[in-house]
């Protein structure tokens, strides 16, 4: 009677775990954000009317629905960047010139520098960034739902719905900028300023538009506190260097670029990095 227990302890266990993947829980990322259609639609209102009116009208809903269809109803591990290319373009919109500014690992510091498009206009300063900036979202194989349990993380596919969203994003965005580029990089990153591979090294650099550029402008700053791991022409920052100087790109580099500075030491007036002196 115990062995009988056991057995069908056993099965009751097996069928849980199956009916919870065939219900989506099978990934290790989290699901989809909760609201996401309220989130996407209402920050796309409030890019067009409030962020950046001067983008024009822009239709909202269409947005969503396009956004919507490029990965629900299919295997969320073979989305690709083209899928979503009609969202893009219903998004479109122009890049003021000598305002584009690419980075790598160090995402807030970019944002609070960039001011909403203020002083820059980063990848997510752009609509089609602003409305999916820090979402997550998958669908499910012959399901019109989202999976609001679980997604694919990269590590599980590469053509998960996030990231080949923020690759077709990456590729406009570099199509679409122009006159002077700034690239803003961490040089204490442990894993390298410059990563390659890496959404800059793989996806903006390709499509940068070299008759439209007339320099890059390369700012290699250290965390408040942190180590001073890579500078201006060493380890990958001089690779990065190279290979833009290699493509006909005017080049400049600048160690701890002050306006930079000038903003982390806000956060940090005591350190002695920020000392009127260390300017």
């Amino acid at each position: 009677m115990k062995s009988l227990f056991l057995s069908l302890l056993v099965v009751s266990v097996l069928f849980m775990n199956s009916f919870s993947e065939v219900q989506g829980k099978k990934w290790k990322g989290e699901g989809t954000t909760k609201n996401l259609e309220s989130i996407v639609i209402g920050r796309c209102y409030n890019y067009i009317r409030i962020v950046n009116p001067a983008v024009g009208e822009k239709n909202c809903s269409e947005i969503w629905e396009a956004f919507k269809n490029a990965f629900i109803n299919k295997d969320p591990c073979s989305i690709l960047p083209k899928d979503y290319e009609l969202v893009i373009n219903l998004s479109l919109h122009t890049i003021p010139p000598n305002k584009s500014l690419f980075w790598e690992n160090n995402q807030l510091l970019v944002k609070s520098f960039a001011d909403r498009g203020r002083r820059y206009m980063t990848l997510s300063d752009t609509l089609f960034g602003f409305f999916g900036d820090f979402l997550n979202w998958c669908g499910q194989a012959n399901s019109a739902g989202l999976d609001y349990e679980s997604c694919p993380t990269t590590e599980e596919c590469e053509n998960n719905a996030v990231d080949s969203f923020w690759r077709m994003a990456s590729i406009t965005y570099a199509q679409h900028s122009s006159g002077v580029i700034h690239v803003l990089l961490n040089g204490s990153a442990v894993g390298g300023a410059y990563p390659d591979p890496g959404f800059f090294a793989d996806y903006e650099i390709p499509n940068l538009q070299k008759d439209k550029i007339s320099k890059i402008v390369i700012w290699v700053v250290d965390d408040i506190g942190g180590p001073d791991i890579e500078s201006c022409g060493t380890h990958t920052v001089k690779i990065l260097e190279n290979r833009l100087k290699t493509l006909g790109y005017d080049v400049t580099c600048t160690d701890n670029y002050k306006s930079v500075m000038f903003l982390l030491c806000l956060d940090y007036p005591d350190d002695p990095k920020c000392t009127l002196s260390s300017f």
